[in-house]
């Protein structure tokens, strides 16, 4: 069965760190660029931050999440991990990550398959 999913998100405090997995079974994660995704209520899907598929290095971030957030792979584990660090409250939302099978690169259109999110809190 081919699925994503994604680790536990949770309630962090401000200023606190938290990382989230991406864990793909059912096909190879390697072959795919890998999104990350976040939606808040009220407010529209964007896209945070995606991975190229291995080989090719390449990374990109949402302007809110340059400096604070990092994308990386273990290909060992068929998964992807977001680190976020420095968190605010305006971070709460529900993350997705999502697969994307392509060459080179990495954007946030035409995914192929969608985890069911997870739901991410930032409060004191």
């Amino acid at each position: 069965q081919v699925q994503l999913v994604e680790s536990r998100g949770g309630l962090v405090q401000p200023g606190g760190s938290l990382r989230l997995s991406c864990a793909a079974s059912g096909f190879t994660l390697n072959d795919y660029a890998v999104s990350w995704f976040r939606q808040a209520p009220g407010k529209e899907r964007e896209g945070v931050s995606c991975v190229s598929p291995s080989g090719d290095g390449s990374t990109d971030y949402a302007d809110s999440a340059k400096g604070r957030f990092t994308i990386s792979r273990d290909n060992a584990k068929n998964t992807v991990y977001l680190q976020m660090n420095s968190l605010k409250p305006e971070d709460t939302a529900v993350y997705y990550c999502a697969a994307d099978l392509r060459v080179r690169g990495c954007n946030y259109a035409g995914m192929n398959y969608w985890g069911k999110g997870t739901l991410v809190t930032v409060s004191s």
